[in-house]
């Protein structure tokens, strides 16, 4: 009963990853990516996304709640799983270990990120515009704590999803997994350009 129930928040777990974080990070990043049209863009997107009906429960359901637990059964697998070299090889095994270590990272990231932005706006400390990232971003040592922890993000999400559709029965051939290894390189790429193009304009107006 405990191995079936294990099995079951591993399979949710997976499923979180993808939807509804997954999708949550690439409209997130979007969004953020209209500062590069200018500060005015940006801020008519970020309100848009602000303003939408029932915004808090939204995203206490769809993004809050399934992030927590995410995060939660995460750390527990970085301490309990081991390399699998019986069933894949030397590159999917480290990128299972990359996969753990970009985890906690990634947590540390959202959390910072969430208090000095979400936190403080809900407190009425900050407003939610282009300064307020621009602010942020300009100090040298916060843009790096960010390209660091949106790379971390994004290569966290891009080999989740291939873990996701093995895991999910969707991949199964050696051929098929090999070709899905490719297609999640070339999403973490694209969602990692839109990202770290965001915080080049942020921090400096390029």
């Amino acid at each position: 009963m405990a191995t079936q129930r294990e099995f079951f928040y591993r399979r949710l777990h997976s499923l979180l990853g993808v939807i509804p974080i997954g999708v949550f990070l690439v409209q997130h990043l979007v969004v953020n990516h209209f500062a590069v049209y200018g500060e005015e863009s940006f801020n008519k997107a970020a309100g848009v996304m602000y303003g939408l009906p029932f915004r808090i429960v939204l995203e206490t359901v769809v993004i809050y709640l399934p992030i927590l637990f995410h995060a939660i059964l995460g750390v527990y697998i970085v301490f309990v799983s081991r390399n699998n070299v019986k069933n894949y090889g030397y590159f999917r095994n480290w990128m299972f270990y990359l996969q753990r270590i970009s985890g906690i990272i990634t947590l540390v990231f959202i959390a910072w990120h969430v208090w000095e932005t979400r936190i403080q706006i809900g407190l009425g400390n900050e407003e939610l515009n282009y300064s307020l990232m621009e602010s942020i971003l300009t100090n040298p040592f916060m843009f790096w704590f960010y390209t660091i922890g949106v790379l971390s993000t994004t290569f966290h999400f891009a080999n989740g999803l291939w873990s996701f559709l093995v895991s999910w029965g969707i991949i199964q051939s050696p051929r098929s997994q090999k070709i899905t290894t490719y297609a999640t390189l070339i999403v973490f790429l694209a969602i990692s350009y839109v990202g770290v193009r965001t915080l080049i304009q942020f921090a400096y107006g390029v």
